[in-house]
């Protein structure tokens, strides 16, 4: 700012000088005279000229320390100023540091936690898996024998019957040894006129498993699909050979397909199958679809049984009927005995009464009145 005020007096100065020398050259013409008078004017400006600039310089020295020395007190002010804020915000910044540091811990505690109780979840669910694989491979070993599998159906079996129809020999029997010698896997007394009806485990597991083989050719895979069908077939043929006996059984079976897979491949590529069946009367089920059959048939014979219990509460309704129509004849037969006893017992009483009455006048010697009760009698 002093500057500014410096350079702003030596323009004024300059200006000043300029003036009185295009003055003085204009004048030049009139008179030598002025020229030594310029001469000592210019002479005595320069020397006011310096008289003011140090009189300037030391009242701009004296601002100038002035101004510091304001300048000081308000920087020191100002530091001050600043120093207190600077403390308030790195305190605030300290405390949301620690705040936030704290939830940061906190949230990682909870985190850490979270993470330990998923790791032990997952550790337990490997093991679980671990298992469960053993479980399968034994499984799959139970699978790959034939006669292994053919146990694996009937156990199956024996659970669904167990669940559904309890245990009740009434209802079925496991292992039956029919007239012909063969043993069907159960045998189910379902009421006429469906009969005795066989269900019988089968579980064509290779031939399914070659035709999804992905390892054959084309050609193998059509062979394998034919091989398929054809195990099925034979299957049907044994089953209607073997448990459809005339005055025996029922004249339809029921073949029991262990796995849902095998079964819903049939139902969905191979309507043929189902034909065959039909025509052989052969009715194929899962064990979701053998569930519903049997609870049908226990529903029927459920319902036959009341039906008959029905027709005996008929009956026996229709024998108390009859019982009841002679109670009411004997009844009204009683009430006929119980009416005339009933007249019996008054004229009974009417002649009781006289004979007191006589042997009372009797006794007490009043014959004139005995007189008047035999008058009476004979009226």
């Amino acid at each position: 700012m002093i500057e500014y005020v410096i350079l702003g007096f030596l323009v004024l100065v300059i200006l000043l000088l300029v003036l009185l020398i295009f003055k003085g050259k204009r004048n030049d013409n009139n008179s030598n005279d002025l020229i030594d008078k310029q001469k000592d004017i210019q002479t005595q400006l320069k020397l006011y000229l310096k008289d003011e600039y140090s009189d300037l310089k030391l009242d701009l020295l004296k601002l100038v320390n002035e101004s510091n020395e304001k300048n000081k007190n308000n920087l020191l002010e100002f530091r001050e100023i600043m120093v207190k804020k600077i403390d308030d915000q790195l305190k605030n910044i300290n405390d949301k540091v620690d705040n936030r540091l704290g939830e940061g811990f906190k949230k990682t505690q909870e985190t850490f936690v979270n993470v330990v109780e998923r790791l032990t979840k997952i550790d337990e669910a490997q093991k679980n898996i671990e298992k469960l694989s053993g479980e399968v491979f034994s499984l799959n070993n139970i699978l790959t024998d034939k006669k292994t599998r053919g146990t694996f159906g009937e156990i199956q079996l024996h659970h669904l019957l167990n669940a559904v129809l309890g245990d009740n020999d009434e209802l079925y029997q496991e292992q039956k040894q029919l007239s012909n010698g063969n043993i069907a896997d159960v045998i189910i007394y379902a009421p006429k006129p469906l009969g005795s009806i066989i269900v019988d485990s089968k579980f064509p597991l290779n031939s399914y498993q070659n035709m999804y083989d992905k390892n054959l050719s084309s050609s193998d895979q059509i062979l394998a699909i034919k091989q398929f069908k054809n195990d099925i077939k034979k299957h049907i043929d044994d089953i209607s050979k073997k448990y459809i006996i005339i005055n025996e059984t029922s004249d339809q079976a029921i073949m029991f397909i262990p796995a849902e897979a095998i079964f819903a491949e049939i139902i969905s590529n191979h309507s043929d199958l189902i034909d065959y069946s039909n025509k052989k009367k052969v009715w194929l089920v899962s064990p979701t679809t053998l569930i519903s059959t049997l609870t049908i048939i226990q529903t029927i014979v459920k319902n036959m049984e009341r039906d008959k219990q029905a027709r005996l509460i008929v009956e026996e309704l229709k024998l108390l009927a009859i019982e009841f129509n002679r109670y009411a004849e004997r009844w009204s037969k009683l009430e006929r005995t119980a009416d005339t006893l009933t007249k019996d017992i008054k004229d009974v009483n009417v002649t009781t009464n006289k004979i007191s009455n006589k042997f009372k006048l009797i006794e007490e010697g009043k014959l004139n009145q005995l007189e008047n009760l035999k008058l009476e009698d004979n009226e």
